[in-house]
């Protein structure tokens, strides 16, 4: 499934996903389309948080994955030990190059860097959504202040606290 050159899409592997409801915040996705979800990422998602798939005005999209079988790819999955989900939604990026892959995996993310795509996590969408004016500062810093109690987002406190720390001090 190749996307149009004209329009943003994202490849969702399972992280962002459960995060984003976690936080509630999944509908900040909902003006990226398509948001492509491999079936194996849609699968893991179901198993751990179904409801994702139940909100309205999000247009998630299952698409069927075959996994990369070429030599760079499957050298790339073993040194960074990828999982199947992180597996199917970098293929889906091969066949989706200028879409943005939306990950928490530090592993995936190091991998989708090195081909080159653009990459973000919860934790960017957050902050984009402040950048865009779809939620406030004082919103988005209690969201990213919650994180630690709401979501099962693992991410160093020191780091969190950065991020926090530069939010509030944005003009």
């Amino acid at each position: 499934m190749v996307m149009s050159e004209s329009v943003p899409g994202v490849v969702c592997d399972a992280g962002p996903l459960i995060h984003l409801d976690e936080l509630d915040s999944l509908t900040l996705l909902a003006n990226f389309d398509p948001v492509l979800v491999p079936e194996q990422v849609w699968v893991e998602v179901e198993r751990h948080r179904a409801n994702v798939f139940t909100h309205t005005g999000l247009s998630l999209k299952k698409v069927p994955v075959v996994i990369s079988t070429q030599t760079a790819f499957q050298t790339l999955a073993q040194t960074f030990s990828l999982g199947w989900g992180e597996q199917a939604a970098l293929t889906l990026m091969q066949e989706n190059p200028t879409a943005i892959f939306l990950t928490d995996d530090a592993a995936a993310r190091l991998a989708a860097v090195t081909w080159g795509y653009q990459v973000h996590g919860t934790i960017g969408i957050l902050l984009r959504a402040l950048r865009r004016q779809q939620r406030s500062r004082d919103h988005i810093i209690t969201t990213l202040q919650n994180l630690p109690a709401q979501s099962t987002l693992h991410i160093r406190p020191g780091l969190l606290q950065e991020i926090i720390t530069r939010v509030k001090s944005e003009v």
